[in-house]
């Protein structure tokens, strides 16, 4: 399942009948895009302090923000470009933000492997988005995986919540460098050169 398919199970119990709401204030896509990262932030810093379950909730309802944006733009009609990789960056910083909030915490209480398992879990995140975003810069679409930023932010949020952060780091690693390996080999498919014979 794509991001695309979650994002959109979402929409309908949420993301829609809330940005119709917000469509008629003067409330922007941007406005969401970064009120979304500033709740991450406090997540993080929640985090960072061992308030693990408020700062594994204080995730999902970041995450919530995280898809409304988009929806809010495009019932409001003021979906950009600009709006496009503001949230894709935003996104990015978001995960960095909260890894890092686990890696102090990880840190603080002796566990070396376990922070640099976060950082593991850091890169492999990234990875799994840069390729996506490479690739259709590239002019293909590369959303395919088992394990999108959506599953990423739930892992991480109930692993925080359920006070099992190393398991969630284990279960986020392992299936992103699957998901980024099964978007390598799209993306290698889509772009090769047929092979005519001559």
């Amino acid at each position: 399942m794509t991001e695309t398919d979650w994002r959109r199970k979402i929409g309908v119990h949420f993301t829609i009948p809330a940005a119709k709401l917000i469509a008629h204030t003067p409330v922007t896509p941007d406005f969401i895009t970064w009120l979304g990262f500033f709740m991450t932030c406090g997540a993080a810093g929640l985090i960072a302090g061992h308030h693990l379950l408020w700062g594994g909730l204080g995730v999902l309802i970041a995450a919530l923000m995280d898809t409304l944006d988009g929806a809010l733009a495009r019932q409001s009609g003021r979906v950009s470009k600009f709006g496009a990789v503001l949230d894709s960056t935003l996104d990015r910083l978001s995960e960095g933000v909260v890894l890092l909030g686990i890696i102090y915490v990880l840190a603080r209480n002796g566990s070396a492997p376990g922070a640099v398992l976060a950082g593991v879990t850091l890169m492999l995140s990234f990875i799994v988005s840069y390729i996506r975003a490479r690739s259709e810069g590239m002019g293909v679409q590369c959303s395919e995986g088992w394990f999108t930023r959506m599953e990423r932010v739930i892992v991480i949020a109930l692993g925080l919540i359920l006070n099992q952060i190393v398991v969630a780091l284990y279960i986020i690693s392992v299936l992103s460098l699957v998901t980024a390996s099964q978007r390598l080999l799209t993306a290698r498919r889509k772009l090769r050169p047929v092979d005519t014979g001559k």
